[in-house]
């Protein structure tokens, strides 16, 4: 039942962030608004990213022990690969590979997590 709870929260929150983001690519070309206004536009999707951050934490504190440990090795894996990999691209960037957008920081983030968790999990079966 838990679980049922969290993939509706989540859903909900990506659905809110998908009609959102939609929205404002729409209104954006539609009305090609600038400054403050358009700022703002473009901020509108991350109401979406905070219901989903309020469903996570929602979700964990439904969590037992053991499960709220597993997820925390599993993102100590995910944070430090990510400060790795991202502080050396940066020192790279610095000797001539091109620069990469914010936008691939969160796909390594949560592949990262995958992969400490199947570690994770591993190690308490």
């Amino acid at each position: 039942m838990k679980t049922r709870q969290y993939v509706i929260e989540l859903g909900s929150a990506l659905g809110t962030y998908t009609v959102l983001l939609l929205g404002s690519i729409w209104a954006d070309k539609a009305f090609q608004l600038t400054g403050a206004p358009r700022i703002a536009l473009a901020l509108l999707p991350m109401l979406g990213v905070a219901a989903g951050i309020v469903a996570i934490f929602r979700h964990y504190q439904r969590m037992d022990e053991l499960q709220r440990r597993i997820q925390l090795e599993a993102h100590t894996i995910s944070f430090a690969g990510t400060a790795f990999a991202t502080l050396a691209w940066g020192f790279l960037e610095g000797v001539g590979l091109p620069h990469l957008s914010m936008f691939v920081v969160w796909p390594l983030m949560a592949t990262l997590l995958m992969v400490g968790l199947l570690f994770a999990q591993r190690r308490y079966r």
